[in-house]
């Protein structure tokens, strides 16, 4: 599995808008359709990415914890379905079902959405304030697959608890780190 770390988009740059289909509902989600008084994360995502496996049931466990306190969560797939057909809007719908995740799982098709977050892997985090600027991005926590290290989402779990506390989120953030986008040739 390729090692890739995430580009670390500028702190304070505003959430690039989408309209991307959501492979769960079926529905076109925008996001400025859905905002958050509180804040946004984004995370690029793929349903084969041993890295993203890791996270499933500390990602679940993070949701249940904040989705109830005005906390949005989106994730999206912008992997190339022709050569990583796991990745397939079916199979992602399939995924999210299994895992019981509410949230919505959009379809970058095109990646231009991957590509106007500087997304480089998966998983790829980013918190937005709720003026949708960047507030937060890196990785969930230290635990990688194989280094022992417990999921907790730690650094996630601090950024979101400055943010609900109008407190500033600390800068020193660490990228996250996972498998590359898979991009189309």
């Amino acid at each position: 599995m390729a090692r890739t770390e995430s580009n670390m988009l500028p702190l304070g740059t505003k959430a690039p808008d989408f309209l991307l289909p959501d492979t769960v509902s079926g529905k076109m989600i925008k996001l400025s359709d859905i905002p958050s008084s509180k804040a946004t994360v984004i995370m690029f995502i793929c349903n084969h990415c041993p890295f993203v496996i890791h996270l499933h049931d500390g990602l679940k466990s993070l949701i249940n914890n904040y989705q109830n306190k005005k906390i949005n969560f989106i994730a999206i797939s912008a992997n190339d379905v022709n050569n990583y057909p796991e990745d397939s809007p079916e199979k992602m719908k399939l995924l999210f079902s299994k895992l019981g995740f509410t949230f919505p799982y959009l379809y970058d098709e095109s990646q231009s959405i991957a590509k106007a977050y500087d997304a480089a892997c998966t998983p790829d985090f980013y918190i937005f304030n709720n003026a949708l600027e960047l507030a937060y991005r890196g990785q969930f926590d230290s635990s990688r697959p194989g280094n022992n290290i417990p999921v907790t989402g730690k650094n996630l779990r601090s950024a979101l608890d400055d943010l609900l506390a109008n407190n500033p989120v600390s800068t020193e953030q660490s990228p996250s780190l996972g498998c590359n986008i898979k991009w189309k040739e």
